[in-house]
């Protein structure tokens, strides 16, 4: 590092806060785009069951699109605070700012916010992501930090989430986001398996399947939970301390994993109870071309000028 103005460390332009992730982004495109492919051809279907084939494909859109898009999500623990702290290393200056932490499966998201964001000359707006999972090193990517310059108040928590830090926070969190990751992603193969068991005859495997995918859905959310059940060393910025809580990535996941498990109990309980009118839920459009059968009369075309078939008269005379 070297001395720009007096000041060490520093960043040799202005830093500006990243978007949305590129990976969750790409998820949301991808289902959007299954989604609109799907209404550009529900003018096609007929009668009633084009609404239940709405709900139901795009219900299955969105449980699938939510299991994949919270692995890239970083609102799975998330805090926020407003102080007053140092800047820069070797300097007295302060400013006064909003940090926030949002933790995610594969690793944090540090934001400094200045309020207001011109401050000592310089635009307070930085958004630094550290990542923990497989094929990364968590304890470069922080040496990389140091050597950028960042400003203390982002140092000082991507500290506390080194391996070496005395808080624990890295071992805790990164074990949580492995195992609340690997269980998605079996929910994940269980949800694309429902999904092609109801469209054929065995609704009642199709059942047993979105049970599954909540149960391993539900699974994620204990994995990830089970670390409010360790104390936690206090984030001190300033003369305020940071606090997390549960983000939005956790409580959608909670729910998508109760509604997997609701129509799970729904499907298993009507194919025992009322598997007639499970098939016919399940598969509208039979009903539908039933009800056109009904409606519909056989025309019957009569040429008056040919003898219609009947039972023929034949005789067989035999001449001894």
């Amino acid at each position: 590092m070297t001395l720009w103005n007096g000041e060490l460390p520093f960043y040799p332009q202005p830093r500006h806060a990243p978007g949305i992730s590129v990976p969750l982004l790409i998820v949301i495109l991808v289902f959007l785009a299954l989604a609109a492919s799907f209404l550009l051809i529900l003018p096609g279907i007929r009668g009633h069951s084009r609404w239940f084939w709405l709900v139901r494909v795009l219900l299955s859109l969105f449980i699938g699109a939510e299991i994949v898009a919270v692995h890239f999500s970083a609102q799975w623990s998330v805090g926020g605070v407003n102080t007053n702290t140092s800047y820069k290393a070797f300097s007295a200056a302060r400013v006064r700012a909003h940090v926030g932490l949002h933790v995610g499966l594969e690793g944090i998201n540090i934001t400094l916010t200045g309020t207001p964001v011109q401050q000592l000359n310089e635009t307070i707006d930085y958004n630094e992501h550290f990542n923990w999972r497989l094929g990364e090193n968590y304890a470069e990517e922080y040496w990389e930090a140091l050597e950028k310059g960042l400003p203390d108040p982002v140092l000082y928590l991507a500290e506390k989430f080194t391996p070496s830090s005395p808080c624990g926070l890295y071992r805790q969190y990164r074990l949580a986001g492995h195992y609340a990751s690997a269980t998605l992603w079996v929910a994940f193969c269980f949800w694309l398996l429902s999904n092609g068991l109801l469209s054929m005859p065995v609704p009642l495997y199709g059942g047993l399947a979105l049970l599954t995918t909540g149960a391993f859905t539900l699974f994620s959310i204990f994995a990830f939970a089970s670390i409010s059940s360790v104390k936690l060393c206090p984030l001190r910025l300033g003369s305020s301390i940071l606090t997390t809580h549960y983000g939005a990535a956790f409580w959608v996941t909670l729910a998508t994993g109760i509604l997997c498990l609701l129509l799970g109990v729904a499907v298993v309980s009507l194919h025992y109870s009322w598997p007639s009118a499970l098939r016919i839920f399940l598969d509208r459009t039979v009903e539908d071309y039933g009800s056109q059968e009904k409606g519909s009369s056989l025309l019957i075309l009569n040429n008056p000028l040919h003898k219609p078939f009947g039972a023929l008269d034949l005789t067989t005379n035999t001449n001894l």
